[in-house]
């Protein structure tokens, strides 16, 4: 569902539940976050999410391995470790049981390396084959991450590269290579959790994932949030392989116009092809947008250990700026 779609379907919710009728809800409907967050004791909350997509890949193991990296992704963005799944499964009739099978496994073996455990789930018979999971987490409520809280002059990190969407798409008109459609498959299938780990770890001032609305989506998301802009350098983001000629291509997703028509207008600099389709792209369990403070950067990256190059700063200001 495209952002205005759901602004829109969300409306009667608002103010049908007060914060003050509810202090125990340190995150839900009242600003967007990445999951709600239900604190339990004083040094105990629970991180709650689900979500649930039709296939990206064709290999059945590694959709389910995406799938569920995705949904528990919303867990380590709020700084929490996932507790438990429960898995959502819409298949076909017709779906061969051994394909079930390996979808089902690989979100399992996903939530077993995220030190989780799948208790359960739901099924329903559906034409087009869907699958995720509800996800339940815990998280210090004085460590929890937000979306909100970056700082003029903080540096902004991304964790994953982009060109998720692109590769998909490409991908489905068959004309995408396959080592390029291997590395995009093993980027999705990667875990947030270090990400995550160490964005707690450093005390990150703002930390958000990069999924269906886009680095830009999201990135307004974080900037509204914290009541500041995003200066992004796109010579600096990180890209998966071939994605620049997948957009050249004319391999972007449907997604792609809807972000860019919801979001564009608040965004400045020159945007032009490929770098439109990419900065639009709806991601399928990217990266971690993190600001943190300059002489941070290093510890991040040594907790992280991995990639984790600065694309941009914040600065003041609203919106985003593409440099």
């Amino acid at each position: 569902m495209g952002p205005e779609a759901l602004a829109h379907v969300l409306r009667p919710l608002v103010g049908m539940f007060p914060a003050a009728d509810h202090p125990a809800l340190l995150v839900g409907l009242d600003g967007a976050d990445d999951a709600a967050v239900y604190q339990l004791a004083d040094d105990l909350a629970i991180v709650v999410t689900t979500d649930f997509f039709t296939p990206v890949v064709d290999d059945p193991y590694a959709y389910g391995a995406i799938a569920a990296a995705n949904a528990m992704s919303d867990v380590f963005a709020m700084g929490g470790e996932v507790l438990l799944a429960l898995n959502l499964v819409a298949f076909p009739d017709d779906l061969p049981a051994e394909d079930v099978q390996a979808i089902i496994r690989g979100g399992a073996e996903a939530v077993r390396a995220a030190g989780g455990v799948v208790a359960g789930g739901h099924s329903v018979v559906d034409p087009e084959p869907k699958y995720g999971l509800a996800v339940i987490g815990r998280v210090d409520p004085a460590r929890v991450l937000r979306k909100g809280g970056a700082r003029v002059g903080d540096v902004l990190l991304l964790t994953k590269p982009l060109g998720t969407g692109l590769v998909s798409t490409a991908l489905k008109r068959g004309v995408a290579d396959p080592q390029d459609v291997q590395v995009a498959m093993e980027s999705m299938a990667a875990l947030n959790r270090a990400a995550g780990r160490a964005a707690s770890a450093v005390g990150a001032h703002a930390v958000t994932d990069i999924t269906g609305f886009a680095l830009i989506g999201h990135g307004l998301e974080m900037a509204d949030a914290s009541g500041v802009a995003l200066r992004i350098e796109r010579r600096r983001l990180p890209l998966l392989a071939g994605v620049l000629a997948y957009a050249a291509g004319g391999n972007a997703p449907g997604g792609t116009d809807r972000n860019a028509e919801a979001f564009g207008p608040r965004v400045t600099g020159v945007v032009e092809e490929p770098w439109r389709s990419i900065l639009y792209d709806p991601q399928t369990s990217g990266g971690l947008l993190v600001a943190l403070s300059e002489s941070d950067v290093d510890e991040f990256r040594a907790a992280f250990d991995g990639p984790a190059p600065v694309i941009g700063r914040v600065v003041a200001g609203r919106g985003i700026e593409i440099a």
